[in-house]
């Protein structure tokens, strides 16, 4: 079931503020406490949300920084895949762009390739590339969350999934070995479902501190994929897991961005 506006606002002020009381929720959102009750105490039978000592709040692993945070973190690290993934988009291409930190950084480095066809969810990514090298922007419309910088729900979906695209470029909450790839939130997680769905590739971007991570929602698995791009080696618990997949693992930094020809990257029976 869809979240209702409330439950929403509500999913993402604890996602900024730890935990909050009842009290705390309904002045934070200008509505009686009575309606903050009723919407709780379905995300809490949902298990959507925990309540602790006379207050509710997001269960431990399922909750990251608000985007805003999440862009100032390992800045450097992002930029490096960043630039190794653009280095796998050809000019000209059609290319899926999911809303997240290093995503952004992906949309940055495609400043050097002309004339692509980006569909997106998200508003920075669309800032930074509309009306720039010839690129054309398609943005997802639908319910604009601040504390994710893009667009979800069932509209964002519906407009996606009329597309077909070469790549699909997706940010990812975490890398298991047991579950595959992960993400915080179910309207992000399907999104970059739909987006997997409607491109002939799809390449993950994930910093180290994402790897051997859990979160709350399945995205899919390692076969569903065909490359990551991280700033780090393959953890050893994942190789068996890479190496089932036939999954492409680059190491950015590690050499100079590769084209899409030459593309760099380990050899997961290492």
């Amino acid at each position: 079931m869809y979240p209702t506006k409330w439950q929403t606002a509500i999913m993402a002020t604890l996602r900024e503020r730890g935990r909050c009381t009842i009290t705390d929720l309904a002045s934070e959102l200008d509505v009686s406490d009575e309606t903050i009750r009723r919407h709780v105490r379905a995300l809490v039978e949902e298990g959507r949300l925990l309540r602790v000592h006379g207050a509710v709040a997001l269960p431990l692993g399922q909750t990251e920084p608000p985007f805003s945070l999440r862009l100032k973190e390992r800045t450097e690290a992002k930029r490096l895949i960043g630039r190794q993934a653009a280095a796998q988009v050809q000019d000209g291409q059609t290319v899926m762009i999911d809303g997240g930190s290093t995503t952004t950084f992906v949309a940055e480095a495609l400043l050097e390739r002309k004339e692509l066809s980006v569909v997106t969810n998200s508003l920075e990514i669309a800032r930074i590339l509309l009306g720039r090298q010839g690129h054309r922007v398609f943005l997802a419309g639908g319910e604009f969350r601040a504390d994710i910088g893009a667009a979800v729900g069932t509209e964002a979906l519906s407009f996606i999934e009329q597309f077909r695209a070469d790549l699909a470029i997706l940010s990812i909450g975490a890398v298991s070995a047991e579950d595959g790839l992960m993400d915080f939130d179910l309207a992000e997680a399907r999104i970059a479902q739909a987006m997997i769905g409607a491109c002939r590739r799809t390449i993950v971007v994930a910093d180290a501190a994402k790897l051997g991570a859990t979160a709350r929602v399945r995205v899919c698995g390692f076969d569903e994929i065909d490359a990551i791009v991280s700033d780090a080696q393959i953890p050893p618990p994942m190789r068996p897991c890479i190496k089932s997949a036939a999954l492409q693992w680059m190491v950015a930094g590690t050499w100079p961005a590769a084209g899409p020809a030459e593309t760099a990257m380990t050899d997961a029976a290492d």
